[in-house]
């Protein structure tokens, strides 16, 4: 049924908790807004970030976006390394690619961040198109990074298309792009974000299971 997986980054293939919010921290403390406590930070983790500094910490738009620039002092330099690829998803992706599937990253993630992440932790090789986010947020959304890499494979049949992901954009995402998604309980979701996924894992096993049964 399905020919092309598009997995999400933080929270689906890799742990970024430490980097994320360490680099938040940062963005906050330079910004003059108080830091909250980690259960907060977390939420931080997925949707674009000037969205969230604007949701999460009340920042005025203007303010948001020069605070993504203050994230990134920290997350170029140092944060984008604090990171752990998820167990089991080298098996995984080894065993999706070696059934015949062809696998893509769709992440908000910056593409400058993503990329050498995916490098460092030995898990580009598995991907064909590279589906992320711009500096100049003219690609930002979950949605705008799915059809992105739709359109660099010549737009083939949406039922061809699952996403992988571990939050509610990425069912959302999909949804607006008239895919299927699948929401993995491995990363910093819950099982109420994942209406009309079309099976929810809690493991990196279970992704498997329901793809090769």
């Amino acid at each position: 049924m399905y020919k092309h997986l598009l997995f999400d980054l933080d929270g689906t293939l890799t742990d970024p908790a430490e980097g994320i919010t360490n680099s938040v921290k940062y963005a906050l403390r330079k910004a003059g807004y108080p830091v909250p406590e980690m259960d907060e930070l977390l939420r931080f983790i997925g949707p674009p970030l000037y969205e969230s500094f604007q949701k999460f910490s009340g920042m005025p738009e203007t303010l948001a976006f020069e605070s993504v620039g203050f994230y990134r002092e920290y997350f170029g330099e140092r944060g984008m390394l604090e990171n752990a690829v998820i167990d089991g998803i080298p098996e995984l992706l080894t065993k999706l690619r070696d059934a015949g599937f062809h696998l893509h990253l769709a992440s908000a993630k910056p593409e400058v961040y993503a990329v050498p992440i995916l490098r460092h932790f030995g898990l580009l090789e598995y991907f064909e198109v590279i589906g992320a986010a711009t500096l100049d947020t003219t690609r930002s959304h979950k949605d705008e990074v799915i059809r992105y890499v739709m359109e660099q494979l010549g737009n083939p049949d949406p039922s061809e298309f699952l996403m992988i992901g571990d939050r509610d954009n990425d069912i959302l995402g999909a949804k607006a792009c008239g895919i299927d998604s699948l929401g993995v309980l491995f990363g910093y979701g819950t099982r109420t974000e994942f209406e009309g996924a079309v099976f929810v894992a809690e493991t990196p096993e279970d992704v498997a299971a329901f793809l090769l049964k």
